[in-house]
């Protein structure tokens, strides 16, 4: 099982105070060391990370580096003149605080997008959700890779296993009795496995994210046919406690038991 890296969050406690602590590309070092990959999503109004970011850890850091983009002219130019080994595109809200689900893949020239970026020797990705039409027309639409998008897994896990429904943080539309929760966190999972059997059959590598963390990983990890995770605010905040190098460690010990 291959660990990308989410560094944002660092990025983000960066931009807290706008000086450059923690140093982003220091952070990207680490993390090239530890695991096989970096992620980090630029986004339209720059709230975490940029485009120099991407430029200093392309040109300083021997990695595989997954840049996370919007389907915009923007980005695209942005992936074309620096090349990162993947463009994995994902939806994007300004009023959001994180990604809150897959990718619209009807949109407007994506196809196009993808096949310029292939032409171009950059791998593409598409953040989905478990939905099998979506893997099907992934597979259409000339993708590599597919990352499953495991937020309601994670947060349904999150709702019976810890007491974040006790907490300022719990889910209104997760309030439901504990077996009910039982049942859609085993349809959840049962999803995801289906749909990652399904994108392999289609010649598409599956990866998948959100809201993974060192209790709920496990199950993902157990699904043979998704061969990469991409996890960050997890990661980085076990890091306040342990150190960012013990932090990916322990996230390698846990996806590599399978």
């Amino acid at each position: 099982m291959l660990l990308g890296v989410n560094i944002d969050h660092i990025a983000v406690l960066r931009q807290a105070r706008m000086v450059d602590e923690p140093n982003l590309l220091e952070a990207a070092m680490i993390a090239a060391r530890y695991a096989e990959q970096i992620t980090l999503h630029i986004r339209e109004d720059r709230r975490h990370t940029n485009e120099k970011d991407l430029e200093d850890i392309l040109k300083h850091c021997k990695s595989i580096v997954n840049l996370e983009a919007a389907n915009s002219k923007e980005m695209m130019d942005i992936a074309l003149k620096h090349r990162p080994f993947r463009l994995s595109f994902v939806p994007e809200k300004r009023e959001e605080l994180t990604t809150e689900g897959g990718l619209n893949l009807k949109i407007s020239n994506l196809k196009e997008n993808i096949r310029l970026l292939k032409e171009n020797e950059i791998e593409v990705s598409l953040f989905i959700e478990p939905d099998l039409d979506d893997v099907k027309l992934s597979s259409d639409l000339g993708a590599d890779f597919i990352e499953l998008h495991t937020g309601r897994f994670a947060n349904l896990y999150n709702a019976i296993f810890t007491n974040i429904s006790r907490t300022p943080y719990a889910l209104s539309d997760l309030a439901l009795a504990k077996k009910e929760l039982f049942i859609a966190l085993d349809e959840e999972l049962a999803k995801i496995k289906f749909c990652a059997k399904k994108a392999k059959e289609l010649g598409l590598k599956v990866a998948a994210g959100h809201g993974l963390n060192y209790k709920n990983v496990k199950e993902i990890s157990k699904i043979d046919e998704i061969i990469e995770l991409n996890i960050g605010q997890s990661i980085v905040a076990r890091a306040v406690f342990v150190g960012f190098k013990r932090a990916i460690l322990e996230m390698k010990e846990l996806i590599c038991k399978r």
